[in-house]
């Protein structure tokens, strides 16, 4: 999958690289410290000492007069889940488009901001629909519509077998790319659009995901 930006180095917790990192969510001060004036790194620096001892008040106290670290913000990628729920009905779309529907939800966290940037083969193009960028937060169940169009069908397989969407996934942790595999109901659904745009084309072997969902992810059909 293509970056939107240069690769930081975050400390992720997947060791097998399965989700991938492409940056932060948090302004560094250090960025512009250097043309500030004086005046204002005096006020920055206090601003800091202030969020610092605020920081420590954020330990919470147990039963037995000790402390306890705050929740930590998880992955966006460890809490959002999509699922597949059908076609979209449409009267007036071209015969290289298709309309298909998801729900996404957020199982804990701060609100996650979520972009559709593929859709599993090259000469697919793919986005959500009205907005290519929506949020979900905790709890809230996203109904979204995802427009998938065919570019090119020169050696785009017809059967589309373990078809998936490659999304970029932003909370105030990190911004990831993720792949999200869905099942048979989906996979069908994205092959006759590719037999409908696309009529004699050779089938090939359709590729693997260049990210990684987990089981909770998968929708079976």
């Amino acid at each position: 999958m293509s970056g939107i930006g240069p690769v930081e180095s975050v400390d992720s917790p997947e060791a097998d690289g399965s989700y991938e990192v492409i940056g932060g969510d948090r302004p560094r001060l250090t960025d512009r410290w250097h043309t500030l004036s004086p005046r204002t790194r005096k006020a920055a620096l206090a601003a800091a000492t202030a969020a610092a001892v605020a920081a420590g008040a954020v330990l919470l106290p147990t039963a037995h007069g000790h402390s306890v670290p705050a929740p930590v913000v998880p992955w966006p990628a460890n809490v959002t889940e999509w699922r597949y729920t059908g076609l979209a009905q449409t009267t007036d779309s071209p015969t290289t488009t298709g309309f298909f529907r998801f729900a996404v939800t957020v199982d804990s966290g701060p609100p996650v901001a979520i972009r559709v940037i593929g859709a599993a083969f090259d000469g697919l193009d793919a986005q959500a629909v009205p907005e290519p960028s929506f949020t979900v937060r905790t709890g809230v169940t996203h109904r979204v519509t995802v427009q998938i169009s065919v570019s090119d069908c020169s050696g785009l397989p017809l059967n589309a077998d373990l078809a998936f969407l490659d999304v970029t996934l932003r909370n105030t942790r990190a911004i990831q790319h993720h792949s999200f595999i869905f099942g048979s109901a989906y996979s069908k659904d994205l092959s006759r659009l590719l037999h409908r745009a696309c009529g004699t084309t050779n089938a090939r072997p359709g590729p693997r995901p260049s990210g990684s969902a987990g089981s909770q992810n998968v929708d079976l059909g």
